[in-house]
């Protein structure tokens, strides 16, 4: 069974940095993208980024790009959202995916999510 454990959210200031972490297990995790979205209180869920899990190529969102960094370290089984130039806006709660197909479909597997608060 997949599981997803994200940690190293919290409060932080503007302009300030945070990395957030999360665990993965229960597969090789081969063929899976993993990724990062958030949710902010009374709006949608929206993609931050994304990493394949072999190779290691990655995508971002608009609203993150050129200050946000994904990465995975497969022998921690651990991937890493670095956001610096953090605004008031990244607020939200911050859950970890990883998606693969299986038999045509598309599975996907969430964390709990970590809380992200950007205030002065």
């Amino acid at each position: 069974q997949v599981q997803l454990e994200e940690s190293g959210g919290g409060l932080a200031q503007p302009g300030g940095s945070m990395t957030l972490s999360c665990v993965v297990s229960g597969d090789t995790f081969t063929n899976y993208r993993m990724g990062w979205y958030r949710q902010a209180p009374g709006k949608e869920r929206e993609f931050v980024a994304g990493i394949w899990w072999n190779g290691g190529a990655t995508w971002y969102g608009d609203s993150v790009k050129g200050r946000t960094t994904i990465s995975r370290d497969i022998a921690k089984s651990t991937v890493y959202l670095q956001m610096n130039s953090l605004r008031v806006e990244d607020t939200g709660v911050y859950y970890c995916v990883a998606a693969t197909m299986s038999g045509g479909q598309e599975s996907k597997h969430w964390g709990q999510g970590t809380q992200v608060t950007v205030s002065a």
